[in-house]
């Protein structure tokens, strides 16, 4: 397991029953996640007093209960700085766990000695978006969501990168990859980060199983002759580590070669000294 245990301003105190407490920042959340199934003993007083806690409805979708929470903070990682934002579905803007992944693709970056362009796709709020950058690697940015791509434009200025060589883009994912195909991009460096479920700007529908080996061989047509990394992640509880792994070994590693490895992405748990499972990684250094 990829464990990301190198947080100072993030901790998961404890779990149990269906939920977590975490401490972002100076502040505590409760959030659901479905990959605790265990129930211990809630001896933690945040347990009672958290700032905030998510709580599913029985109808679908849910809403922040018991908030004394400021509308946005920030936290650091590194010499990088996020802003916190509790959004619908629990999220926080934020997926502490790629940690692992950052310090990982950063170290290659830092390495090659060379200039480096990566593409960020399903990029979100740009936790990846912004650690590339950081060490030094130009970047397309690229989700169908307005507002996440605003909030990852916030998150490059909060770590001193607003005029960093980051190019933001919103559309569909594999729309714009065909478009780059057409024009001759290429990349040095590709991550991916797609969800289990989603719709593009216009209405395309993405559902993971059906789709991702189709556009992992897709973005193969615009990994550059030299490659430096590729990187998938799957939050899919139902799509194995193993199962990415084959995927991403059929489609780039049997054509560019390189080191192939797929793992879990884990947080340490304070309280137990276990780690909380939270998705997996297919990582490829070529």
């Amino acid at each position: 397991m990829w464990i990301s245990d190198q947080w100072k301003d993030y901790t998961v105190v404890d779990t149990s029953d269906g939920e977590k407490l975490e401490l972002w920042g100076k502040y505590s959340l409760v959030r659901p996640d479905p990959q605790v199934i265990w129930k211990s003993e809630k001896k933690d007083p945040l347990w009672r007093r958290a700032d905030a806690r998510y709580q599913r409805s029985r109808s679908g979708g849910g809403s922040w209960n018991e908030n004394r929470l400021p509308e946005s903070w920030t936290v650091g990682y590194r010499d990088l700085t996020f802003q916190i934002k509790p959004m619908g579905f629990k999220h926080t803007g934020l997926f502490p766990e790629q940690a692992a992944n950052w310090d990982w693709f950063r170290s290659l970056i830092e390495g090659a000695k060379r200039p480096i362009r990566v593409l960020n796709l399903f990029a979100y709020t740009g936790g990846a978006t912004v650690a590339a950058a950081k060490s030094g690697a130009s970047v397309c940015h690229v989700d169908a969501s307005k507002g996440m791509v605003a909030a990852a434009k916030e998150n490059a200025r909060l770590s001193g990168l607003a005029d960093a060589p980051i190019r933001y883009i919103v559309d569909d994912c594999k729309k714009f990859i065909e478009r780059e195909i057409r024009r001759g991009s290429q990349y040095d460096g590709i991550i991916i980060d797609p969800p289990s479920y989603g719709r593009g700007p216009t209405g395309e529908v993405w559902k993971i199983e059906e789709s991702i080996d189709d556009f992992v061989a897709l973005t193969a047509r615009v990994l550059s002759e030299k490659p430096l990394f590729y990187l998938l992640n799957s939050y899919t509880t139902g799509l194995s580590a193993s199962t990415m792994k084959y995927i991403v070994g059929l489609r780039i590693s049997d054509k560019f070669g390189g080191k192939i490895e797929a793992d879990e992405l884990g947080l340490p748990v304070k309280n137990s000294g276990y780690a909380l499972p939270c998705g997996s990684s297919v990582r490829v250094c070529f």
